[in-house]
């Protein structure tokens, strides 16, 4: 019996991979508004009643493909991290930033889903959160090594958030840079969403006709932004 339980297993494993895999190429052509699973259980030769056994509803097949999405760019920040010295600081933050544009040029598609426009009606559920945030907590924690090493140096060109932000900092405080200021924490919001900035005019066409030399752009204004957060040169 343990072994028909492990091989009915491996079959419903293999059978997700393959519906997960089957929607993102959907994802390429219909975009997610337009993701089906009737047109899913077509493409794999199955009755649609099979597939809502693995996938009950679409917005539990765009869940799959989120959480995966950000599995995949969190693994690839961790790596580029992992890459470099602890103490260069800002060697850490040029690497995650540039495997986040990696990772969006190479699976454009999935980017979307993640950071372009939310999909009419879908709610995301709170299993995306953990997975959403891996990437951000790589981030977080260059941030406060350099801190802790006593090599933070936020330039005093600023004017400090209003009193308002510091519940929302101590939010970001608990879960990935704890005791850096409400300033230095509002410096790296800035900072992370200029990253995904860049890289949504790059990935969304806004710089077609106006940048060439992309990724020497991208280098130089994710320097700039670490300088804002006051990681050394």
């Amino acid at each position: 019996m343990n072994a028909s339980r492990t091989a009915r297993e491996r079959v419903r494993v293999e059978l997700t991979r393959e519906i997960t895999e089957i929607a993102r190429r959907q994802l390429a052509t219909e975009g997610a508004a337009g993701l089906s699973l009737r047109a899913v259980a077509r493409e794999m030769g199955m009755v649609s009643s099979a597939i809502y056994r693995y996938f009950p509803s679409r917005d539990d097949l765009l869940t799959a493909l989120i959480v995966d999405g950000y599995n995949a760019i969190g693994e690839a920040v961790e790596r580029a991290d992992a890459a470099c010295a602890r103490d260069d600081h800002n060697g850490r933050w040029l690497a995650v930033c540039r495997a986040v544009r990696g990772w969006a040029l190479a699976h454009p598609h999935e980017y979307a889903l993640l950071y372009g426009s939310p999909v009419p009606g879908y709610q995301a559920p709170q299993d995306t959160v953990g997975p959403a945030i891996r990437d951000t907590v790589v981030y977080g924690k260059i941030i406060s090594d350099a801190r802790d090493a006593g090599v933070l140096n936020p330039p005093d060109i600023c004017p400090p958030p209003p009193p308002s932000f510091t519940a929302d900092a101590d939010r970001l405080r608990a879960v990935m840079m704890p005791e850096v200021s409400d300033d230095v924490v509002s410096r790296a919001i800035i900072a992370w969403t200029g990253v995904f900035g860049i890289v949504n005019f790059e990935l969304f066409g806004q710089f077609n006709n106006v940048v060439e030399n992309r990724a020497d752009l991208f280098d130089h204004n994710v320097t700039v932004l670490g300088r804002l957060i006051g990681l050394p040169g």
